[in-house]
């Protein structure tokens, strides 16, 4: 099973899940760590993205979800467990729709989060959103 946190650097957990310069990613059997990879993002489009003004917001945000969201499931496809300090509601029915269990934490480093996962010390009942709706 593999198991995708949005971060900063490889350590540290993303404040904004679609800006996170990347993705650690950690392959885990039987209860344990085995591997460990990082993928950079390239494929939420906010890290490049240039964002219109107010008066385009709504539009953008519309049109955003269909082109960001797809990119993302495909790029997380082998992974099927995400965890989170948070997500927008649309992102999170997206990945419960293709089958990905969401988590929700509030732990900092990546590691253990993926830990307190392990240890089924997370919760996964509802989307904590942060930012959009």
């Amino acid at each position: 099973m593999k198991v995708a946190v949005p971060s900063e650097d490889g350590v540290f957990l993303s404040q904004h899940f679609g800006r996170t310069p990347g993705f650690a990613i950690f392959e885990v059997a039987d209860g344990n760590i085995v591997k460990r990879e990082y993928r950079t993002n390239t494929f939420t489009g906010h890290v490049t993205e240039q964002h219109h003004g107010m008066g385009d917001h709504e539009e953008h945000d519309a049109d955003h979800a269909v082109r960001t969201h797809g990119r993302i499931l495909a790029a997380l496809g082998d992974c099927d467990v995400v965890i989170a300090g948070g997500m927008g509601r649309r992102l999170f029915e997206d990945f419960s729709e293709h089958g990905k269990r969401i988590y929700i934490t509030t732990q900092i480093e990546v590691k253990k989060a993926v830990e307190l996962f392990l240890a089924d010390e997370l919760s996964s009942d509802k989307p904590a959103c942060r930012g959009h709706q």
